[in-house]
């Protein structure tokens, strides 16, 4: 008998290592897929660099503050943060040492996130290979480099983002509300930031600037305007690729590090939130003849034919893997004409997307248009495309050059 309760004993102790090993492992499983929802790699991990190591730049209004280690080192990493320590330092902005991080971080988004989530992205980054390297120091111009000064501005801001009532919203629409305003902290880029580069949350999700371009509107309507059905917005999370354009300068780091690696089912919960559980409408752009459009834009279309007629098609066809679509193309039907602006003056990077996807690089033409001659070109892809006015002048691209 008392073989038999210690083999028993045995058994039942077994059973409970294996089911707390299983239980660990998916966690861990789950913590991987919260820190690619939350996408902490785009911010921790210098191009080129060993992941989550730090040390990618971030470039604000008061100077360049860097990305900081959260390997599991235990002496510049998170090593020896305990669950509790973590959590302050993701929903509350405190280091281990009780030192203020800077807004870079965004636990102002962040304070919603649910203790049990922060507890498995842990578990998740302490099984990541530990990297013994510092991250650059940051430097911010005075008064901005005072961390104890943080303390005034996160008793102001640093839980100012709530999320709406989920009353009569679908379970889709909260699930979404959660992966978009909490864990993919969508608003601290489309949200407009006041002087202190606080949120204005009376304007969220309106767009912001960053560095130099327009992350543009996500609210309902604009994006409806903008062409964009549900069906195409969960697409273009997947993928970076729709027919409305692809992802490229902040936004590619997003689909490459966070979206394209998340269930189907929260992809489509991000696009019903953002659009609604009834969406508008998707607005749709009647073609205009030349004879039709504006002196400028006239011009510009000689210019298009000249300089990216190639790639783009004559009629803004486009060409499968090689150049996106003018036709239906988000960024041309944008009233703020800078991210247009920018991108003909400095190109596009090659991309890479999901499967055998790649978008060729795209040249800048800082060097072969003058400023006449962009504004031209604009006006046409504005007003042949966009379904906007080719009002661009010589005044408003010098401001948005200054930039």
């Amino acid at each position: 008998m008392g073989f038999v309760r210690s083999a028993s004993a045995l058994a039942l102790g077994l059973a409970v290592s294996s089911f707390a090993l299983a239980a660990d492992d998916a966690q861990v499983k789950r913590g991987e897929y919260l820190a690619r929802a939350a996408d902490c790699m785009a911010c921790h991990t210098a191009e080129g660099g060993a992941p989550y190591a730090g040390g990618l730049p971030i470039h604000s209004p008061f100077g360049t503050i860097y990305g900081s280690n959260i390997t599991p080192d235990k002496q510049y990493g998170i090593g020896n943060y305990s669950a509790d320590e973590f959590f302050a330092a993701v929903t509350e902005g405190k280091r281990k040492d009780g030192a203020n991080l800077y807004p870079a971080m965004p636990y102002t988004s962040y304070h919603l996130i649910k203790r049990e989530d922060s507890d498995a992205i842990l578990a998740y980054l302490m099984t990541i290979p530990p990297i013994n390297r510092p991250a650059p120091q940051t430097a911010l111009r005075f008064p901005f480099n005072v961390r104890m000064g943080l303390s005034g501005w996160n008793m102001l801001y640093g839980k100012s983002v709530q999320l709406q009532p989920t009353e009569g919203k679908s379970p889709a629409w909260q699930r979404g509300q959660y992966m978009v305003e909490v864990l993919g902290h969508c608003g601290e880029c489309h949200t407009p930031r006041n002087p202190i580069g606080a949120l204005q949350q009376d304007q969220r999700l309106s767009g912001g600037l960053l560095g130099g371009y327009l992350a543009p509107s996500l609210l309902a309507q604009d994006l409806a305007e903008r062409g964009w059905t549900q069906p195409d917005l969960t697409t273009f999370l997947k993928h970076g690729i729709s027919a409305q354009g692809s992802m490229f300068n902040e936004m590619f780091p997003v689909v490459h590090h966070s979206t394209q690696h998340l269930e189907d089912a929260d992809l489509a919960a991000m696009a019903t939130y953002l659009l609604g559980d009834q969406p508008p409408p998707a607005k749709a752009i009647e073609s205009v003849a030349l004879e039709q459009m504006s002196d400028s834009a006239k011009r510009g279309h000689q210019q298009y034919l000249n300089v990216c007629a190639g790639c783009h098609g004559v009629d803004g066809e486009g060409k499968p893997h090689i150049a996106v679509a003018m036709r239906g193309n988000t960024v041309l039907r944008q009233a703020d004409s800078r991210n247009l602006v920018k991108v003909v003056l400095e190109g596009i990077r090659e991309q890479q997307f999901t499967g055998f996807e790649r978008m060729q690089p795209m040249p800048g033409f800082a060097d072969k248009l003058d400023d006449q001659q962009v504004i031209d070109m604009v006006n046409y892809l504005r007003q042949a495309w966009g379904g906007l006015p080719g009002d661009l002048n010589v005044q408003q691209l010098a401001e948005l050059k200054a930039e």
